[in-house]
C-alpha cells in the first residue's frame, strides 16, 4: 500500500517489541491531566497469536482472522464502544488495501496507547506497527480522538 506513511528502523527480532513498541508510541508529559497507558505487544484474545495483517482500517489477526477492534474500541478490555475521529496527522487511507513495510512484509506486532481521563474514560487512542522481520516501524493510528457511540 502506496501512502504517506513514514516508517523508521527498530531491531530486527521477535524480542525487542515491547520495548520499541512502547517507545514508539510514547507516554503523557508531566502535569497532563490525563492518564496514558501503554500496552506491550498485543497477542490475540481468541487465539494467542501475535501477528497481525494490517489494512487501511483495522488489525487482523495471523492465526484466526478475527479483527482486533481498532475502529470500535473492541482493542480494550471493557465493553467500551467508540468511534475515532482522526487526528490533524495523516490518517490511513480509506482503501482495503494491506499494509506493507518498505520491504514489502505484511504481518506485523501491534502496540496500543489509551490516553484515560480523569474519569477513567478513553479520550484518544494511537496504535504502533513493528514488522519482526526487518524491525520497521510506524504509527498505524496516530493520537485520534475517541467518540463514545451509543448501541
Amino acid at each position: 500500500m502506496n501512502s504517506a506513511r513514514v516508517w523508521s528502523d527498530g531491531p530486527v527480532g521477535d524480542e525487542a517489541a515491547d520495548g520499541v513498541l512502547s517507545r514508539l508510541l510514547g507516554g503523557a508529559g508531566p502535569g497532563v491531566a490525563d492518564r496514558r497507558i501503554v500496552t506491550g505487544a498485543l497477542v490475540c484474545r481468541y487465539c494467542g497469536a501475535d501477528r497481525f495483517e494490517v489494512t487501511a482500517w483495522e488489525c487482523f489477526c495471523d492465526g484466526c482472522c478475527l479483527p482486533i477492534g481498532v475502529r470500535d474500541g473492541d482493542v480494550r478490555s471493557e465493553t467500551t464502544v467508540w468511534e475515532l475521529e482522526p487526528s490533524a496527522l495523516p490518517e490511513p487511507s480509506p482503501s482495503p488495501a494491506m499494509v506493507r513495510c518498505p520491504a514489502g512484509h505484511d504481518l506485523f506486532q501491534v502496540a496500543a496507547a489509551y490516553t484515560l481521563g480523569t474519569d477513567g474514560d478513553v479520550r484518544r487512542v494511537s496504535v504502533g506497527l513493528r514488522c519482526p522481520a526487518d524491525g520497521a516501524l510506524s504509527l498505524f493510528v496516530d493520537d485520534a480522538r475517541v467518540v463514545p457511540r451509543t448501541t
